[in-house]
């Protein structure tokens, strides 16, 4: 089952006192970026969330669940309407955060293809 556009919408207007939140389609769900890096995304209409030790230890009830199949678990975010919470959340969590991996471009010769 895919996301729907409007509760992408929802989260991402919770998420709008925070700056630099950004989220990219991906096989009918949404990744969620905040400042470059991955925090999670919208998976069948849930927000989960990468399962840092501050995430976990803010949301010591939430259960681990698999955004799709052959994916590693995330932490559910049940209190989506909690804004201050949201917030809260993805501030301390971003330290914990890997970098962004650099995408590296491929140049094609398209000479010697031929």
């Amino acid at each position: 089952m895919a996301s729907s556009k409007g509760y992408l919408d929802f989260i991402l207007e919770q998420l709008s006192e925070l700056d630099d939140v950004s989220y990219r389609a991906m096989m009918g769900e949404y990744i969620i970026y905040y400042r470059g890096k991955i925090v999670g995304g919208v998976y069948d209409d849930r927000f989960l969330i990468k399962p840092t030790k501050t995430a976990a230890a803010r949301m010591p009830a939430a259960s681990m669940e698999l955004p799709y199949e052959g994916a590693q678990e995330m932490l559910l975010v049940d209190n989506v309407e909690n804004r201050d919470f949201l917030k809260e959340i993805l501030e301390a969590m971003y330290e914990e955060l890997p970098a962004p991996k650099k995408r590296s471009k491929q140049v094609v010769d398209y000479n010697k293809l031929a």
